[in-house]
This record gives C-alpha cells, sequence and structure tokens, in this order.
C-alpha cells in the first residue's frame, strides 16, 4: 500500500524547482523524495486548489507566487488527488487505484473500512472498492467493471498495518515537505506547510 498523489506535466512551471512528470502519473509520497520532487507534490497539491476562494478568505495576492499559493493558503476543504494504491508486489496487480475524484484527504476511509461502516470505495474509473467481510478484508479493483476485475482478499489485521505504513509516509513526506518550504518558500513556510497538513488530513508537524 502507497500513498500517491496523482501528477500532471509542468513544463511551464517556474515558482520552485520540480521534477518531471508525466500527465496522469502518479507519485509515491514518503521520506524517499528528492527535494524536486517534494517540489512537484507541493506544486501539484496547490494546483488541486487553485480556485477563487470566497470573499472571506481574502482579496488574492498580485504576484505570481502569491496568486498560486492563494487557493492552499486560504480554502477551508483542501483537495490533493490520489489515494491510497494497493498492489501485490508479487504479480505487480492493482487491487485499489484511486479513482477520479477520490483525494488523499479521504485516506481515513480505510478506518471505515476496518472499524466503521465496512465498505468505501476510492473514486471511479475504475471504481475500486475494499469491503470488510468479517475478519477479512476484501479488495476490488473495479467493484462495476463486466468482469468485476482483479480482487484479493486480506486479514484485517494486514490491512491494518498497511493503512498504518501508509500513513507513516504521507507524515515522512509532511516533514521533509516542511524542510523544503523554509528553503524555498520561506515567507509562507509554516503557512504551507500547515495547509498540506490539512490537505493530506494530517495533524500538522512540529
Amino acid at each position: 500500500m502507497q500513498a500517491v498523489l496523482e501528477t500532471f506535466a509542468a513544463d511551464d512551471f517556474s515558482l520552485w524547482p520540480v521534477g518531471e512528470h508525466e500527465s496522469h502519473g502518479c507519485l509515491v509520497l514518503d521520506r524517499k523524495l528528492t527535494p524536486a520532487e517534494v517540489g512537484t507534490a507541493v506544486m501539484r497539491i496547490a494546483g488541486c486548489n487553485d480556485f477563487e476562494p470566497e470573499e472571506e478568505h481574502g482579496p488574492c495576492p498580485t504576484d505570481p507566487l502569491g496568486t498560486f499559493l492563494h487557493g492552499l493558503l486560504t480554502m477551508p476543504d483542501l483537495f490533493a488527488a490520489g489515494g491510497f494504491r494497493v498492489t501485490d508486489n508479487a504479480t505487480d496487480t492493482v487491487f485499489v487505484e484511486p479513482g477520479c475524484c477520490n483525494g488523499l484527504e479521504t485516506w481515513r476511509d480505510w478506518l471505515e473500512v476496518l472499524d466503521g461502516s465496512g465498505c468505501s470505495y476510492f473514486g471511479h474509473d475504475p471504481s475500486s472498492v475494499a469491503e470488510r467481510v468479517g475478519d477479512i478484508v476484501r479488495l476490488t479493483l473495479d467493484a462495476h467493471g463486466t468482469d468485476g476485475g482483479p480482487v484479493i482478499e486480506l486479514s484485517v489485521d494486514q490491512v491494518r498495518t498497511l493503512v498504518a505504513g501508509a500513513q507513516q509516509d504521507l507524515q515522512d513526506f509532511l516533514s521533509l515537505a516542511g524542510t523544503w518550504a523554509e528553503q524555498h518558500l520561506p515567507a509562507h513556510a509554516a503557512a504551507v506547510t500547515a495547509a498540506l497538513a490539512r490537505a493530506l488530513n494530517l495533524a500538522p508537524t512540529q
């Protein structure tokens, strides 16, 4: 299980250094990211929230950096396209692929599968779903596909361990991003780090 962020090509982005990534690719968020990859992730999360905030969030700055960060720093509900991807490393088969309209901010839906309603969908195209049946969690790549898509069954304890690991990866990324922001966005470092924590549904780094 990996925390992944959907990426887009950013050939014309120049506000800070970013890595090279294809459109509709996935960037794994963890402690192994290079500074350029962290820059890509921050760019992408800010881009996901590059909307015109309501008037109560204040006027939008006129400088390019302030304009780009304005939504991230002022919107109350933040979005980060992606989610927790589950792959069988032995066969390289994906069983959960975050789909359209799914975000990393909803990763705690996995806890709902384990301890709540017992079922959660993770976007569409594909419509990946996790269902708890007793002590087993059934993962299906595309619940609405003609053949149902690949299916795997794991114990609740296995899934709980996987979710905890992916959550730690997100926390490690947030720590990296905080250090990165101090170096590349010193005037906005604290605010950007706090916004990233909200976008990823995490507690802020200390």
